[in-house]
């Protein structure tokens, strides 16, 4: 078991200088960030998929019909490089759950659009999903997950202005 304050207590008898209560905080964030990831890991798994796999899909899928974005519209809404998202796209393409069609507005670029068998699949898993995300914060009330959330949203607007700054 992870134990934050056993970790504490051994950086304050070798370091009692140090203040490790942002470590305690960031420590806690990671385990969480870490057993979410694997649990939603495993939702997605049922319907063949990954988190990067899903995370594709699914943004097609709420960008509604007809489910078509271009690859540079996709690069905006993941953190990954176009060498990634190419092989993201040729993989999903293998798979047959998005296909590469010619933009109607633009003849020299392309599309990914969802196909049948996607849309079929990421329409499940993310019914799923949002199940499985209801049980992960099940323990906590509606009132600690509203606190939460918003405590959530202002550490990271404040970590994304330091970044900027």
């Amino acid at each position: 078991m992870y134990d934050m304050d056993k970790i504490r207590a051994q950086w304050a008898a070798q370091r009692p200088d140090l203040d490790t209560e942002p470590m305690a905080l960031i420590g806690r964030i990671i385990r969480l960030s870490a057993q979410l990831t694997d649990e939603m890991g495993r939702t997605f798994a049922r319907h063949g998929l990954n988190g990067a796999s899903f995370d594709m899909l699914a943004t097609l899928l709420r960008s509604g019909p007809p489910h078509a974005l271009s690859p540079n519209q996709l690069l905006e809404t993941m953190m990954v490089t176009s060498g990634t998202m190419t092989n993201r796209i040729d993989q999903l393409e293998k798979d047959d759950l998005v296909a590469r069609v010619r933009n109607p507005n633009d003849k020299r670029s392309v599309l990914v659009q969802l196909t049948t068998k996607g849309h079929r699949i990421v329409d499940a898993a993310v019914t799923d999903h949002v199940e499985t995300q209801k049980v992960l914060v099940g323990g906590m009330t509606e009132a600690e997950r509203a606190a939460l959330n918003g405590q959530l949203q202002t550490y990271l607007t404040a970590l994304e202005v330091d970044k900027l700054a």
